[in-house]
């Protein structure tokens, strides 16, 4: 039963890294300020929170420690990562950073 947890939370573990990376080449490659956030923001919350289930999985079926301030931080960063990257973004556009010139909708141009 070890081993199956030991490869569950390893499993869990490299699907965060593998969003972190796509978070990387987000912020890297997309054009504007908007979209790049967006990416870090959306793929970098579902990463800390895959890679954080995975060591509360492993320490509590290795070691039999469950750790309720990890449950805490998947909590906290769930509620607070994707607040922040919208938060980001609208004073980024009430301040007058220029969206991406082939962008299609600006949905908030009406209430400017």
């Amino acid at each position: 039963m070890i081993e199956i947890v030991e490869i569950l939370s390893a499993g869990f573990i490299l699907i965060g890294v593998f969003l972190f990376l796509v978070s990387a080449f987000g912020v890297i490659r997309l054009p504007d300020v908007y979209t790049r956030n967006h990416a870090a923001s959306k793929s970098s919350t579902l990463g800390i929170m895959f890679i954080l289930i995975g060591t509360l999985l492993y320490f509590y079926y290795k070691h039999s420690h469950f750790d309720f301030r990890v449950v805490l931080a998947i909590f906290f960063i769930f509620m607070t990562n994707p607040v922040a990257g919208h938060l980001i973004n609208r004073s980024a556009y009430h301040s007058g950073v220029k969206m991406w010139d082939q962008s299609v909708q600006d949905d908030l141009k009406k209430s400017r």
